[in-house]
């Protein structure tokens, strides 16, 4: 197995084990779609695979037909995705990427978690070197299609590693190529459960117990701001792999 693989397994997202969460993070991510590509899902292929991830994750369709109103509505919510980058204590590099109405009140958050946990935040694109990009796609397993078979396909769509998890397979490609992706598996009759997008560090840093805890704290502040979508860093998880 890949780096990508190792890495699924050490990183565990606390948020997504919350319901009203995993809600609020789909929900921003719908009307950020919807605002920029209309709200029309036959037409617009990243609002078609947020409402098939929606519906997967038991999302009310009222809260989706909520959400897609927000960017219609002439004095809806109008979320900008902003990624802020920083090193926590200890040296973990840290990206956190926030989808918010109010760039003021979050930047203030974000550096006041970085600054009492001792952590600094730094410039935009500071940390890109550390991190690779990549989206990823889970989709069901497919009658008579084999995981070999599909990511020799997938290797000229820009697919460059192909795993299988319980019931669903997960592909990890290029940042660049989600749109070739996601167009390959629907022409082709894949079921996609969800895609989005994770930066995995090029190599974890080990720290102690004692820095753990520390660390955990901050990165637990991050997680909790309705501002942030997702949170991302180089710390090496413990053997049980949770944070």
């Amino acid at each position: 197995m890949g780096r990508a693989f190792e890495f699924r397994k050490a990183r565990k997202m606390k948020r997504w084990g919350n319901m009203a969460r995993v809600f609020t993070k789909l929900g921003k991510e719908i009307t950020i779609a919807v605002k920029s590509g209309g709200p029309d899902p036959e037409t617009n292929p990243r609002l078609r695979v947020l409402i098939q991830q929606s519906k997967k994750e038991n999302m009310p369709k009222e809260n989706i037909e909520r959400a897609v109103k927000k960017a219609t509505a002439k004095d809806g919510a109008d979320y900008k995705e902003i990624v802020y980058e920083g090193y926590g204590p200890f040296g973990i590099a840290i990206v956190v990427e926030t989808a918010t109405d109010n760039h003021t009140r979050t930047v203030a958050n974000v550096r006041s978690y970085f600054n009492k946990y001792g952590g600094s935040l730094g410039t935009s694109g500071s940390l890109e070197f550390l991190f690779d990009h990549k989206c990823v796609f889970h989709i069901a397993k497919k009658e008579g299609v084999s995981l070999e078979s599909l990511e020799f396909e997938l290797i000229d769509f820009g697919v460059d590693e192909v795993m299988e998890d319980d019931n669903e397979i997960i592909l990890y490609g290029e940042f660049s190529s989600y749109s070739t992706v996601q167009k390959y598996l629907e022409d082709n009759g894949f079921e996609i459960f969800s895609a989005e997008f994770e930066r995995i560090p090029h190599e974890l840093k080990e720290v102690t117990e004692e820095q753990r805890v520390q660390l955990d704290k901050l990165l637990e502040k991050f997680e909790d701001d309705e501002d942030v979508q997702n949170v991302f860093h180089n710390m090496k998880e413990d053997e049980s792999g949770e944070e």
